[in-house]
């Protein structure tokens, strides 16, 4: 067989070694960002990020999701979200709930709110001396954050969500699976009853399954740029994420599955927190919602709503280029949907 001339035998060597580094070598390191645990709760912690160059006197309190671990918030130094935040002059406290066991199986939605967001946010005021603090979830770590504004007492001047889904009056994926749980038709209750606690591959698999083709063949589009060493490394560490699931609660998810996504409660306005309304028309906080265009996992159709029901009088929907976790992995300047809306927000020192 002729050989092509175009045909690139050093890049192709370099495609193939940097192919298999993936098993060969250690793993890029993720979350270098340097920080302190400044309060924790049985797998959670609340870590600080002070910034090298303060500049705003309302810290940033990132609630991240259940799901997955936190890490991808901060992957890698210039593709760390919370860098960028740092670097722009904002103190970051972050919310992480670490990695669940069976034995937190009963933990609930309310306890996730009230005795692990609420008393971080007091620590979070405490520790920063600050009178308000800007609140930013992503993904379910959005729907939280969202949840909590609206029983919350705490002063709370901003809230960011960010993909995060919020309404399911009518969900996008699994239409007739969504509907037979509308109509009684079919329960995930004795499921969770029997197993109390979702392991981190059941909630793996079930994203997967939900967002696919996405996670197809990952392996492919490695193979395509393996060639390039930084390509590879930025690859691994989002491979390291999306494989890092945590378990769930049996107790937190059947109420997620039930009161806030087939009775659509919160934004009906008819969901109840330790005996609170959790309505959205009770936040008050400056508002800025954020979809991402392409996303598979958790479409705008889940959030655009959500503007409408609040009681913000400063308020903005946003819906930006790429999938779910374009808005995590940044690093350098703000993002852009960012930019022009948090710093006039946030009080210069």
């Amino acid at each position: 067989m002729k050989e092509r001339p175009d045909f690139d035998h050093e890049k192709e060597w370099q495609r193939w070694k940097g192919f298999f580094s993936i098993w060969t070598t250690p793993e890029p390191e993720v979350g270098q960002t340097p920080r302190i645990a400044v309060w924790k709760k049985n797998k959670a912690t609340l870590w600080y990020y002070p910034s090298p160059n303060k500049k705003y006197a309302i810290p940033l309190f990132l609630v991240y999701s259940l799901v997955n671990r936190a890490f991808v918030l901060d992957m890698a130094p210039g593709a760390s979200m919370i860098e960028s935040y740092l670097q722009n002059g904002y103190d970051v406290y972050l919310m992480d709930f670490g990695s669940p066991g069976y034995e937190d199986k009963d933990i609930t939605i309310d306890d996730y709110l009230i005795d692990y967001i609420d008393r971080a946010v007091r620590k979070a005021l405490k520790h920063s001396h600050a009178a308000e603090l800007t609140m930013a979830g992503v993904c379910l770590g959005g729907t939280l954050a969202a949840l909590y504004a609206s029983v919350s007492e705490q002063p709370i001047r901003n809230l960011i969500i960010l993909v995060a889904p919020l309404n399911f009056s009518e969900p996008p994926i699994f239409d007739k699976l969504a509907e037979a749980m509308k109509n009684g038709d079919f329960s995930m209750d004795p499921t969770l009853d029997a197993l109390g606690f979702i392991p981190g591959r059941f909630m793996k698999y079930g994203l997967r399954l939900a967002s696919s083709p996405i996670y197809i063949s990952p392996y492919l589009s490695l193979l395509n740029k393996a060639y390039d060493k930084d390509y590879v490394d930025r690859w691994r560490r989002f491979n390291k994420w999306t494989n890092g699931h945590v378990g769930f609660s049996g107790a937190a998810i059947k109420q997620l599955a039930n009161e806030i996504g087939k009775d659509n409660k919160f934004m009906k306005g008819t969901l109840v927190i330790r005996g609170k309304n959790a309505d959205p028309a009770n936040i008050q906080a400056n508002l800025l919602v954020v979809a991402g265009e392409h996303d598979r996992l958790v479409p705008a159709t889940l959030s655009q709503d959500f503007i409408n029901k609040v009681s913000s009088p400063d308020k903005d929907y946003r819906l930006v280029s790429g999938g779910h976790t374009t808005v995590a992995v940044k690093g350098g300047a703000l993002p852009p949907f960012l930019a022009d809306w948090l710093p006039p927000r946030s009080d210069k020192l």
